[in-house]
């Protein structure tokens, strides 16, 4: 489903950017390093690790007793990195609750002449993590988790647009509750702020579900294409918000 290219391309775009992502990147690893602070935690997973560049992981190896990194897939590169880091632990895992193994399933087979009705039959269900997940880390991966699914399921079902804005609002809204339900922390983009090439901007949401109100929230833009434009010479930012959450269930 393309989680290999989707990775790679994700690093190439950071070199391009030549350093223009380095105050996000800042603000992620800030905000983690308050979070770890306020919780004091001694176990920690982070959800959606991908290539690091967003996680303090050096400090955190020195503040807590074991850093779980989960993700579709850890490149070879990740991999050699963590090797010598004995409290952390890598897991190989879906974080939509099995939505990937779901949409494989239901639309691989599909083509033209066979397209899926709906999307309908898809169940949205929470992710369930098999271990002590501690202190939970959703890092810039909220709105991500519904984008090669639904690049996917476009190719193959008659979906109209308001069946994936729906399927999208759930998958975000699974997500949330499922952090409500834990002590946690959330960096998310918001919404994507577009500068077009005659200068006009337009802001897009970029976040379909409802966040709820915290006790601790920051919000920064990340400059997320402005060194490399697309073809069009567009300028692409994204507003980004970073949130406490405390377990809600009192355990």
């Amino acid at each position: 489903m393309g989680y290999y290219n989707y990775q790679q391309g994700l690093i190439v775009h950071h070199l391009n950017e030549e350093g223009t992502w380095n105050t996000h990147l800042r603000n992620c690893r800030n905000f983690i390093l308050k979070s770890l602070d306020f919780y004091k935690p001694s176990v920690v997973t982070v959800l959606g690790s991908g290539w690091l560049l967003d996680l303090p992981l050096n400090e955190m190896n020195d503040l807590v007793s074991e850093i779980i990194l989960v993700d579709i897939v850890h490149p070879p590169e990740v991999k050699s990195q963590v090797a010598t880091l004995k409290r952390v632990s890598l897991r190989e895992e879906d974080v939509t609750g099995g939505l990937i193994k779901q949409v494989w399933e239901k639309a691989s087979g599909r083509a033209f002449f066979n397209k899926l009705r709906s999307i309908k039959e898809i169940k949205v269900a929470e992710y369930q993590p098999t271990f002590e997940s501690g202190l939970i880390i959703s890092l810039n991966i909220l709105t991500q988790l519904e984008a090669l699914p639904l690049e996917f399921l476009r190719k193959r079902t008659k979906a109209d647009n308001e069946s994936f804005l729906q399927f999208r609002k759930e998958i975000q809204t699974s997500h949330i509750s499922f952090l409500e339900k834990n002590n946690s922390v959330l960096i998310t983009d918001i919404s994507e702020i577009i500068t077009e090439r005659n200068g006009q901007i337009i802001e897009k949401p970029s976040l379909l579900a409802a966040l709820p109100d915290t006790n601790f929230r920051e919000e920064w833009t990340w400059d997320f294409e402005n060194k490399s434009p697309d073809f069009y010479s567009k300028r692409s930012a994204f507003r980004v918000a970073g949130l406490f959450f405390q377990n809600k269930t009192g355990d």
